[in-house]
């Protein structure tokens, strides 16, 4: 589904925030990408989903490069960032409808999902509203809704709990795992080790750009906590 070879990152001044980095996330995976704040992994995830050009290395999505096909790429994806930077002159409505025209989904489909998972977000009250009106969590709820509503094979997201609710954050672990057991897969990252640990059936820990450990979940982790693992690994590193 998504594989990652060799990729490394240099920005201008030298910084090197991915070092040779290889992944691979099958079909049916929920994939936990984790490391400490400037580890490098928005900026994988930003060259993952073709908004950072890269140095060296290459990004395949189901065979194609993120490269050489940027357009089919980005067709097989939904990326959902850190901070969600939606067209706040648009309504909630207008924004998925403006999604949904980009992915070419007929009225009657678009139709139906809008529902659905606005209904499960408890967001279709306020979809007639303007998005600048919209709190943090209610931009992040309209974000993972536009994900949705084009049923990617493969979503990228990048901290999605941050600022949901406790509910929406539960609902959003249950369509996680529905959308994987369809087959599809998720490469996420988070600071929530608890979550990551629960809900991801893979890992990857990384530090300075560099991987450090990669695996099952279970095997990574062994006998420890993932919060142990991971502090153990970041000192010793």
């Amino acid at each position: 589904m998504l594989t990652i070879s060799n990729l490394s990152k240099t920005y201008k001044g030298g910084k090197r925030a991915v070092d040779n980095l290889t992944l691979e996330i099958q079909k049916g995976d929920i994939y936990g990408f984790i490391g400490h704040n400037g580890a490098g992994k928005t900026t994988t995830i930003k060259c993952v989903a073709g908004i950072l050009e890269f140095s060296e290395g290459d990004i395949l999505i189901e065979g194609k490069s993120v490269k050489t096909n940027p357009l089919e790429c980005k067709r097989m994806i939904a990326y959902i960032p850190d901070n969600p930077d939606l067209y706040e002159n648009m309504t909630g409505i207008q924004y998925l409808n403006f999604i949904a025209d980009v992915f070419s989904i007929s009225a009657n489909e678009r139709e139906k999902s809008i529902k659905e998972y606005a209904d499960m977000m408890e967001l279709t009250e306020s979809l007639g509203d303007l998005i600048s009106s919209y709190s943090h969590g209610m931009k992040q709820k309209l974000a993972i809704i536009s994900a949705l509503v084009h049923n990617p094979s493969l979503y990228i997201m990048d901290e999605p709990f941050v600022g949901l609710d406790p509910k929406a954050a539960h609902t959003l672990k249950e369509v996680m795992k529905e959308k994987c057991r369809q087959g599809s897969a998720i490469f996420f990252s988070t600071h929530v080790l608890e979550v990551a640990e629960k809900l991801c059936n893979k890992i990857a820990i990384i530090k300075d750009g560099k991987l450090i450990t990669s695996g099952e979940t279970d095997s990574v982790r062994g006998n420890s906590s993932l919060e142990q693992l991971f502090l153990e690994l970041i000192d010793n590193e």
